[in-house]
């Protein structure tokens, strides 16, 4: 069957973006030793939009869950949504049991697509009006077989309909479901693709996982903005990070969370500037990673501040003091989460280090109401929450020095409270950070006898007690109170599959430190032995 492409999207849609590329021929998707070009990417995607719509309940929401890694029937399903108007949910591989199925049931998913290496995660938990079908098996390709011929109809949706339901991260709790409109991740495509120049010529790596939003916004959604090519990977490999870009020519890349970290662990080659990769774009990174990472791969790296819901958005400008996010800019600003008035400017001593934390330390908010957040599906506490008195909540704390840079804090969990006073763990994780054996950290708070004490767990292999001791001791913006008074030494940092660090299950831990400060002396031992 076929259906002819004979009406415009409407602009400010994903279909907008996407009907430019119905002949294209010279970009398209690479994964592993395949390419498929733009034109028939999209004739695979009408094929499925067709096959789905039929199955589709049209008295209920049209939503698709997709349970996949990096493949290329994403990136199809994907360009299937926007064809049958349909709306994809993402699904976290990592969640389990009644987690995911609540994910599935709260997102009213009619249809749910897997793959082999997922198929079992949905073993006896799914409700029997979900279809559920296995890209893998014969199965598939028959219920595309009779829509084979299906031309690309991009129609012309209305720019606020809604195109993905992306789960957060779920660092401080259950995830929730963000609604995602066309018209959000359009805008969002089009000004990454322009601010860093992209086009037909330029190839996109997408190694981050694509049901999260940074995948589609800061990946996919580029690439689809600017006319070039996606090379994706399945999972992310930091042994093959840099590999994958020589051998797909990529010039952009995009990360979340602390996978810098984790190519930067890698053994340095004679040849790590050699490559194509011109930005590496994304949040969360910190400013010793972002300095080596650039250092070692000749590479512009580029770190903002946001979320999957878009309420705020912080860009670093060329003159950004290295540990800042960037400028806070009107209708942005920090404000006193108890009080809601807006938080006195910071104060630093001679040494750089913040003398009214107090007075300070507040939340970063958008005075001006959600941005580009339009609410949580299905949730309508948590949107009050988000959306209190108007006001675009974070929970993200801050503070802003005299020149208008603002400068990361924590989470709203993350404020401890020690003798008194209220101590952002950001502050201490970047102090930590410097050291050239330290290659992960996370501060947190953990219960005292009264109030808090801080806590440390640290990625460190080479470090000793000693060496830390005297490190700390050297830094003149590290106050004797944000000495962590436990430090663990670990392998690695329990992380969501989108690299957000779960402090959380650090401050459940209750085996014992590799250091203690004895009687909160500056210098760390081994605790005592019981």
């Amino acid at each position: 069957m076929s259906t002819p492409n004979h009406v415009s999207p409407a602009p400010g849609t994903v279909g907008a973006l996407l009907a430019p590329l119905v002949e294209t021929t010279d970009a398209g998707l690479y994964f592993e030793d395949e390419f498929v070009c733009w034109r028939d990417h999209l004739r695979l995607s009408a094929t499925r939009a067709a096959a789905l719509r039929g199955l589709i309940d049209t008295g209920a929401p049209p939503h698709l869950a997709l349970l996949l890694e990096n493949i290329p029937e994403f990136s199809y399903l994907l360009g299937a949504a926007v064809l049958g108007e349909l709306v994809v949910v993402g699904l976290n591989p990592t969640r389990r049991g009644a987690a995911l199925a609540a994910d599935i049931a709260t997102s009213d998913c009619q249809v749910v697509i897997v793959e082999n290496s997922t198929a079992h995660l949905l073993d006896n938990i799914v409700n029997a009006d979900v279809r559920v079908f296995n890209v893998d098996d014969p199965g598939w390709d028959q219920l595309l077989a009779p829509y084979v011929d299906t031309e690309p109809d991009f129609g012309s949706p209305d720019p606020d309909a809604l195109l993905m339901l992306i789960f957060t991260s779920g660092t401080s709790g259950d995830p929730k479901a963000v609604q995602c409109s066309h018209r959000k991740l359009a805008a969002s495509g089009v000004m990454l693709s322009k601010r860093f120049e992209l086009g037909p010529e330029d190839v996109v790596y997408l190694s981050m996982p694509m049901f999260h939003s940074n995948a589609i916004i800061a990946g996919w959604m580029v690439a689809v903005a600017g006319g070039s090519s996606v090379a994706l990977r399945r999972k992310f490999s930091a042994g093959a990070f840099f590999d994958d870009v020589r051998r797909y020519r990529a010039t952009y890349a995009n990360y979340v969370g602390k996978p810098l970290s984790y190519v930067l662990a890698t053994a340095p080659r004679p040849d790590d500037a050699d490559n194509p990769l011109r930005i590496l774009y994304g949040n969360e990174a910190s400013a010793s990673d972002i300095a080596a990472t650039t250092a070692r791969f000749d590479v512009r790296v580029v770190d903002g501040f946001g979320s999957t819901e878009g309420g705020v958005a912080i860009a670093r400008t060329p003159d950004t003091p290295p540990e800042a996010l960037g400028p806070l800019t009107p209708p942005n600003q920090v404000r006193n989460p108890d009080t809601g008035e807006i938080c006195a400017v910071a104060r630093l001593d001679a040494s750089g280090r913040l003398i009214n934390a107090d007075e300070a330390v507040g939340e970063i908010v958008n005075s001006s109401g959600g941005g580009l957040f339009t609410g949580y599906y299905r949730n309508p506490e948590a949107d009050a929450e988000r959306m209190r008195g108007g006001i675009y909540h974070t929970g993200d704390l801050g503070y802003v020095d005299e020149r208008g840079y603002v400068y990361f804090a924590g989470r709203l969990g993350d404020w401890v409270r020690v003798d008194g006073e209220n101590m952002g763990t950001g502050p201490i994780e970047r102090v930590l950070l410097r050291h050239p054996s330290i290659t992960m950290a996370a501060v947190y708070g953990v219960r005292a006898a009264v109030g808090d004490e801080l806590a440390a767990a640290l990625v460190a292999p080479r470090l000793s007690a000693d060496q830390l001791t005297e490190f700390l001791a050297a830094q003149p913006d590290l106050g004797p109170k944000q000495w962590p008074s436990r430090i663990r030494l670990v392998d690695d940092l329990p992380r969501t599959d989108t690299f957000k660090i779960l402090k959380r299950t650090l401050a459940a831990d209750t085996s014992a430190p590799t250091w203690v400060r004895p009687d909160r002396a500056l210098e760390y031992v081994p605790p005592p032995t019981r």
